[in-house]
């Protein structure tokens, strides 16, 4: 494993009538029970959306109704590797599929609506971080986007900061539910680290928009590697172990163009299934780099071992020299840029917009 592979892992927001959030309870973990339901990535999963349905119809026996991704969470610890958090929304469940509810026995003993004040001091304190910030802001602005649960980008517009909720966990829950099941927790089947070490990983890539006054998109084209050269937006590979996505996008851009710029808003989500030289995902972020003037443009200095050079191109010029999918990102990332600040980025599989069910 590198330094640049991550893991990824999908949950679900289920709220009722009345503005509760559904959470589970776990049968073995005493020290945090409370959850949200969902779980990890697995190669067979196209997309994290259907990685939600996945762990909803695994642990609840249910398939949920999945509407907009709420938030991409850039989640790290010093004794794992960071993980890309998904959490969508789901339409509230039906009397039909409540009644249909069969939790899976081995991981979960209950499930219970909670209100934004006990769901927020029942879950840990990352969790609480994550859900707090999906459920305090209005659905419009997804997907948020946080880092460690905290917002980042467009999200502070619309989350100020606020005091923690004291953490009670299972306590929150106290006359909510039946007396827990009280299974003793297995014994690990593994040390964590090698848990962590046979997961399943991804890659991220961070990228910037810059266009010229005119309105002309710059692009950057590799040097010949394996017979390609293509043409991309400026950005590479986020060194996941040691900084975050916008981070490696401002690093980037020195490195690709000799620029110092800060990332703007977050302006795509892109999972890229598949690729001819790489059987692992690509989660692709694409950040507003602002508008190149004439000066910034003629100080443009490439980074010769990478970029064979650059080049200005309109929006119907670049659709042309891009691949099919990088060019339906590109336009996602266009139409974004023209949406007020407050927007949310716009969530793409293979540069296209995913069903709201998966």
């Amino acid at each position: 494993m590198s330094g640049r592979e991550i893991m990824a892992a999908a949950g679900v927001l289920f709220p009722d009538r009345d503005g509760r959030v559904l959470v589970v309870r776990t049968s073995y973990r005493a020290k945090h029970p409370v959850a949200v339901p969902g779980g990890g990535w697995e190669p067979a999963d196209p997309s994290p959306r259907h990685t939600a349905v996945r762990e909803i119809r695994e642990e609840l026996g249910v398939t949920p109704v999945l509407r907009e991704l709420a938030c991409l969470d850039w989640s790290r610890d010093h004794d794992r590797p960071p993980i890309a958090a998904f959490l969508y929304w789901a339409d509230p469940l039906t009397p039909e599929q409540a009644a249909a509810v069969r939790l899976e026995a081995a991981e979960l003993d209950a499930i219970v609506h909670l209100p934004p004040d006990l769901l927020l001091s029942a879950v840990p304190p990352l969790l609480s971080r994550r859900m707090g910030a999906c459920v305090l802001a209005p659905r419009a602005a997804a997907p948020l986007e946080l880092a460690d649960g905290l917002p980042v980008g467009h999200s502070t517009l619309h989350l100020p900061p606020r005091p923690a909720p004291a953490y009670l966990g299972a306590a929150a829950l106290e006359g909510l539910l039946p007396p827990g099941a009280g299974l003793a927790a297995p014994p690990p089947p593994m040390d964590k680290q090698t848990y962590y070490a046979t997961r399943p990983r991804i890659r991220a890539k961070a990228r910037m928009l810059f266009t010229a006054p005119d309105g002309r998109v710059l692009l950057v084209r590799l040097t010949p590697w394996r017979d390609e050269s293509p043409w991309v937006l400026p950005g590479g590979s986020v060194e996941a172990d040691r900084e975050l996505p916008r981070a490696a996008a401002r690093r980037e851009a020195l490195e690709e163009l000799g620029w110092r710029r800060e990332p703007g808003r977050l302006l795509a989500v892109d999972w890229v299934g598949g690729h001819p030289w790489d059987d692992l995902p690509h989660l692709s972020l694409v950040y507003d780099g602002g508008t190149a003037g004439p000066e910034l443009l003629a100080d443009v200095r490439v980074q010769e071992e990478e970029i064979a050079e650059w080049r200005l191109f309109t929006p119907a010029e670049a659709a042309r020299v891009l691949t099919p999918p990088r060019a339906r990102r590109l336009a996602a990332c266009l139409a974004v840029r023209a949406l007020p600040p407050t927007a949310g980025p716009a969530e793409l599989v293979d540069g296209a917009p995913p069903a709201t069910t998966a």
